[in-house]
């Protein structure tokens, strides 16, 4: 038994661990030696968690040595090799479709297609898995594979689940499909299956309800996918959805609100501008309220989270607010704009009281800009009154007058000085202003623009002033004003660099904020609807509110 104990060590030592090792960086040929010694090898676990060497690979990044180490070791073994298990009960395409290694996959997809319908853990498909780590093109090529989900592995519950997380990942926005490719094959596939297979009482408890549990943590479904798609903003989801089954757009969810509610408060103006599109039910909409009677302007009324990691500054972030506010209450009917919730607030007391810390750090905000304008007008002011080469005593003038360069010196001087004094002004008046909520609309913005564009000109002004006055003083070493007038363009550059961003900003808040909320032409209804053809199926669904028929056509 000590002899059997001190041989399995030395094995240890002298294969397995190499061969874990060569695994991990994708050492094919030392991985060769090991496996011609003891094929047998790739049938064992290299960890007692992590399962055989494709295991291990699997696990390992996707580098040109790894992939080919894959390459060669899944020609080395069988189909039903390929089928083995780790601990979790997972293949090790299961793993490599879990971290996204697309290459690893097809390897071994093209060895054992059978790879793709084997569960791992917690019963999940290799499709699936990969739709929750958000592995998109990994979820592409698995879907083409999958005879597009239609075969007898799967079931409504691996449909839902796996479009929940679609979902989630954002795979079906609009800029992914803009030919109907790909993502939103996907999405028609398990929809349109959906659609055949479900009636509405179904599928709106597919749509809505909570994910389930078995005892052993197995899925049983996933659902609330129509309120994740509405806190995700996914208008291309939802529009598909609306296509097939208007009537979802007056379910109320858990908390009684609508989709087009989660869109209000999460800011997402895709999906409500659907609301253009569907007439006099948008009136009805309005009227819902949530458990603390908060009606939709209430909820625009409340701060967004998600607003605040989009947009740069708290007065641009105001004006944001400022116009989702305005927007909805121009839907608003005009009894519901003053109504109040079971806090006995109107939307625009909460959205005052929720916004007042937003004001204070935007009017602070721009009170620090002021700062720097002043310490430049400073500056200009007093270079202004001391000219390089001082003044003629006999007629005053100054003695370098007739050089060119002193010329570019006095008018650089000219603009940096006006400029920072209308820069100085221009934020003066913001701080004399009466900082009421509405002037962050378009008044302080504007304002700010201008501030932060006429200083931009007074701190270039002033790096040409001081490359000027180096010309006129050192106009026999040229090298010498070359040198300081290049290094003069580097504040230049860095406050363009920093202050770009926040400049489109402001461009975008004073002039896109106009279109924001025009809807989209004929997003969610067509004004030719696709008809049945010889060549194509199609259910249609009676939107019951207007004379239109919806179709939706399947893939």
């Amino acid at each position: 038994m000590h002899c059997q104990h001190r041989r399995d060590r030395e094995d240890y030592l002298n294969l397995v661990a190499p061969l874990y090792e060569a695994s991990i960086v994708g050492d094919w040929e030392t991985a060769k030696i090991i496996l011609d010694k003891r094929p047998d090898l790739v049938r064992f676990g290299l960890k007692k968690d992590l399962g055989t060497a494709l295991h291990v690979a699997a696990t390992a990044e996707e580098t040109k040595h790894t992939v080919n180490y894959v390459k060669n070791l899944v020609n080395t073994m069988t189909m039903e090799e390929l089928e083995l298990k780790n601990k979790y009960s997972n293949t090790a395409f299961w793993v490599a479709s879990l971290s996204g290694k697309t290459e690893m996959a097809m390897i071994m997809m093209e060895k054992n297609r059978d790879l793709l319908n084997i569960r791992g853990n917690h019963g999940i498909l290799p499709l699936s898995i990969c739709a929750i780590m958000g592995s998109y093109n990994l979820v592409k090529y698995l879907y083409k594979h999958s005879q597009q989900m239609n075969d007898n592995h799967w079931t409504d519950s691996d449909r839902s689940f796996t479009l929940l997380h679609c979902v989630e990942r954002n795979f079906f926005v609009q800029s992914a499909a803009k030919d109907e490719t790909d993502a939103l094959k996907i999405l028609k596939i398990i929809w349109g299956h959906a659609t055949r297979t479900m009636d509405i009482d179904e599928i709106e408890d597919m749509l809505t309800r909570p994910p389930t549990f078995s005892a052993n943590g197995t899925i049983l479904d996933s659902s609330g996918i129509l309120r994740v798609a509405a806190e995700m903003g996914n208008t291309r989801f939802i529009v598909e959805l609306l296509r097939t089954y208007p009537d979802l757009m007056l379910y109320e969810l858990e908390d009684g609100l609508t989709i087009f509610h989660i869109a209000v408060t999460h800011r997402h103006q895709g999906i409500y501008n659907l609301l253009y599109e569907i007439g006099g039910t948008r009136n009805d909409i309005c009227t819902y309220k949530d458990k603390s009677g908060n009606n939709m302007l209430h909820l625009v009324g409340k701060s967004s989270k998600e607003m605040e990691t989009k947009k740069s500054g708290a007065s641009l972030l105001m004006q944001r607010e400022l116009l989702w506010f305005k927007e909805v209450e121009k839907m608003m009917p005009p009894y519901l704009r003053e109504a109040k919730n079971k806090d006995g607030q109107t939307p625009y007391e909460l959205f005052s009281i929720e916004n007042q810390d937003l004001v204070s750090k935007g009017l602070q905000w721009m009170k620090d800009c002021m700062v720097a304008t002043t310490l430049i007008v400073t500056v200009a002011f007093a270079v202004a009154f001391t000219v390089p080469g001082g003044y003629n005593q006999e007629h005053g003038l100054p003695v370098l007058v007739h050089q060119p360069a002193f010329l570019v010196f006095i008018i650089a001087d000219a603009i940096s000085l006006f400029s920072s004094s209308t820069s100085l002004l221009v934020f003066l008046s913001i701080l004399t202003s009466r900082h009421d909520q509405l002037d962050f609309m378009y008044s302080l913005p504007r304002k700010l623009m201008i501030g932060l564009l006429t200083l931009f000109i007074s701190v270039a002004a002033m790096m040409l002033t001081f490359s000027a006055c180096f010309s006129v003083l050192y106009k026999e070493l040229k090298w010498v004003p070359i040198l300081v007038a290049a290094f003069a363009t580097i504040p230049v550059i860095v406050f363009a660099v920093l202050q770009f961003p926040l400049l489109v900003d402001m461009f975008r808040s004073m002039y896109d904020s106009h279109y924001i909320f025009e809807p989209k032409k004929c997003m969610l209804y067509t004004t030719k609807p696709r008809l049945h053809s010889n060549n194509s199926t199609c259910w249609w669904f009676p939107y019951q509110s207007t004379n239109k028929r919806i179709f939706f056509e399947k893939c």
